[in-house]
């Protein structure tokens, strides 16, 4: 009424429609808008994180008695027939009861390595493998706490190493990015982005990875348990292939370079395996450009890109992913090929059956389920008749002739 009165419209108006500076120093600039909104924002995703997560950020989840008895019996599926883990499960609820104890006490649960070198593909691999006692509590404290937490924030395209993912999985994305990529364009002529990162596991900087957890993992002693398993590989980098606390942060890890690639560069077709990656895009020229940027993220995580194995190829040549190669067609169709040294390293591995057959050290029900299991798995993922055709010849001439 005071201000009516004043020849004012309300809001501190005049008629003729300009505001007085009273009220001009109340207004907000669009800046201060936009950073209001923000602000809300954030508050609200944080509060449904929290909901959504904050259950699972609870060092008691760890310490459960009967999460770590569930973690024994899934830990020890595979390897029930190790004279370490027998031995533990003679006395499993004293040894359950013992790390309970540790835990709450904050004492020191690792128990050492078991190193042990692997040539896989001309890849010589250093192994470390860790103790029955260690692995329990690892895959409680992954299963229970870091899977929950870190998987929330992961790309759907992230596929190593996690429940319901794995190759299939990837190749299963990649084979749909390619078809979808054929009915965005209505044609082959398109380019693939391979990207391949060098010494991925022994790179792994210790002190930004535990940066990036923090921003996760809020409970301290949760915290404090994860990054003992972390330092205790190398001197400031370096994760273990053998540790299953090293593969879920591994696959945490350059996390930011995903959301980078889908919510920066903008680019849809896109799949990440651990350390293999692929873009897929129409323009070669923005493919290079993307390179370029990805490199600076990744200078900021101090990932090496392998450049010798990063490349940019035609869709319709094929590309190869997780030892396949996929080429988009003319018809729209995915053929699907093995790499040429997967068939060969059957031969030999057929071959090496064959003499401890003869030296009584390997039975044939044992080398006709390995064979079967290879062959059913190569079947599904490749358009390969022939070439099965011919191993199943080989394998018959040296186990069913003979």
């Amino acid at each position: 009424m005071a201000a009516r009165t004043a020849g004012l419209m309300p809001h501190g108006r005049k008629p003729g429609g300009c505001y007085t500076g009273a009220y001009k120093e109340g207004m907000l600039t669009s800046a201060e808008r936009r950073q209001g909104r923000y602000e809300r924002r954030k508050a609200e995703r944080e509060a449904k994180r929290k909901m959504k997560i904050g259950g699972f950020d609870n060092f008691d989840r760890v310490a459960d008695l009967d999460n770590l008895n569930l973690s024994f019996k899934q830990a020890k599926k595979i390897v029930h027939w190790k004279e370490s883990v027998q031995r533990y499960e003679m006395n499993r609820i004293a040894n359950i009861i013992e790390a309970r104890r540790k835990l709450i006490a904050g004492e020191n649960v690792q128990e050492g390595f078991i190193r042990f070198t692997l040539r896989e593909r001309g890849k010589i691999r250093n192994i470390r493998g860790i103790q029955i006692a260690e692995r329990v509590i690892q895959k409680c404290l992954c299963d229970q706490v870091l899977v929950p937490i870190l998987s929330r924030p992961l790309i759907h395209d992230n596929g190593a190493s996690l429940k319901g993912k794995g190759v299939m999985f990837s190749v299963r994305r990649l084979i749909a990015h390619l078809s979808r990529y054929f009915r965005q364009n209505g044609s082959n002529e398109g380019y693939a982005l391979m990207i391949d990162f060098k010494g991925y596991y022994d790179n792994v900087d210790h002190d930004i990875l535990i940066a990036m957890l923090r921003d996760q993992i809020k409970d301290r002693r949760v915290m404090e348990l994860t990054e003992r398993f972390i330092r205790v590989f190398g001197d400031g980098k370096a994760l273990g292939l053998g540790s299953q606390v090293s593969q879920i942060v591994a696959i945490y890890f350059p996390n930011i370079l995903d959301h980078f690639i889908k919510e920066k560069l903008r680019i849809r077709f896109y799949g990440r395996y651990m350390d293999d990656l692929y873009l897929l895009h129409n323009d070669k020229q923005f493919l290079k450009y993307c390179l370029t940027e990805i490199q600076k993220v990744c200078e900021t995580l101090k990932i090496t890109v392998n450049m010798k194995k990063t490349r940019i190829t035609k869709l319709s040549d094929g590309l190869i992913f997780l030892k396949g190669k996929y080429s988009l067609l003319d018809t729209g169709k995915v053929l699907r090929l093995p790499c040429r040294d997967s068939p060969i390293r059957m031969k030999r591995k057929l071959k090496k059956f064959k003499t401890l057959l003869e030296a009584g050290k390997m039975s044939f029900m044992d080398i006709r389920n390995a064979y079967q299991s290879w062959r059913g798995a190569f079947k599904k993922r490749f358009q390969a008749y022939k070439k099965v055709s011919k191993i199943d010849a080989y394998y018959d001439l040296l186990f069913i002739h003979n």
